[in-house]
């Protein structure tokens, strides 16, 4: 437990998945082709607790969506990252952006696609009902 706390306390940067991690994984497609995605408001209240605390939070997304676009602006977040197929550049670029080293970064994920960004943070965090790997 100290490990977790003592590496907790580096975090200035929190990254997010989207799909399975903000929301349960399901998609909404309308007839017009339209995408919806069910955020859950909790996850928003904790982002901005973070970010009232220093924390910088970003989005790094396999899909596009304009639902992300409009769901991460009401919620302040300037780093967007979406269609990143290879997380690990994006967050590469990012870090470096941001003057951090891995280990003042955390990763919040839920599948295989987000383990090479999790292996190379401060504290990977996956979430209950991630993938097993």
């Amino acid at each position: 437990m100290q490990d977790f706390l003592t590496k907790a306390a580096r975090i200035r940067l929190v990254i997010f998945d989207v799909d399975g991690v903000l929301t349960d994984g399901s998609l909404f497609i309308g007839d017009d082709g339209q995408e919806y995605k069910a955020f859950n408001s909790r996850d928003g209240h904790g982002m901005k607790m973070l970010q009232s605390h220093g924390v910088t939070i970003a989005i790094i997304t396999g899909r596009s969506s304009q639902v992300v676009i409009h769901r991460m602006a009401s919620l302040g977040i300037e780093h967007v990252y979406q269609g990143a197929r290879d997380k690990a550049p994006v967050y590469a670029e990012l870090r470096d952006k941001l003057g951090l080293d891995d280990s003042q970064v955390a990763y919040v994920g839920d599948d295989v696609v987000d383990l090479p960004v999790m292996r190379k943070v401060g504290l990977a965090i996956a979430v209950q009902d991630a993938m097993s790997w």
